[in-house]
């Protein structure tokens, strides 16, 4: 599928769901597409804690599967996720600093596979930080050690 296939299949699912587009952007990046949509109906799409925008890729990637195209693109609501990522980077920044300025492990919050996929590849050049998934299920988290190795 091309990326005006994809867009085109975007429209139609969310004409469907009655919901207002103003606009799709696409931007490449890393051989795959992302596709911001605009929108003033986010809060429909995006849920708690992005559920609902989780759920609205599957589909999308499913249905586009059903049409013969590739499944390597993402679709993003207003920003969410790219604020969603940053966030958390941020965040993990932070809790990083702490680990190393009490000489300490940090623990962080539950959070999903590819949240914490994202917090091992920051820590990833650090000399003195490592981090470990622990916990089961949805309680699995990241911790963030101090190795002390400079």
């Amino acid at each position: 599928m091309t990326s005006d296939d994809v867009a085109q299949l975007i429209r139609e699912f969310l004409k469907i769901m009655s919901v207002t587009v103003e606009g799709i952007d696409v931007i490449k990046n890393d051989g795959r597409e992302e596709f911001r949509v605009r929108t003033p109906d986010s809060h429909l799409l995006i849920g708690s804690r992005g559920a609902h925008l989780f759920a609205l890729n599957h589909l999308l990637k499913r249905m586009a599967a059903k049409r013969g195209g590739e499944a390597e693109f993402s679709v993003d609501i207003n920003g969410y996720q790219e604020a969603a990522r940053a966030n958390l980077l941020q965040t993990a920044k932070i809790m990083g600093e702490r680990a190393r300025s009490f000489k300490t492990s940090v623990e962080l919050s539950p959070m999903s596979s590819y949240e914490r996929m994202l917090v091992h590849s920051f820590f990833q050049g650090a000399r003195d930080l490592a981090t470990e998934s622990v916990g089961e299920g949805e309680r699995r988290r990241v911790v963030i050690k101090y190795t002390g190795e400079l």
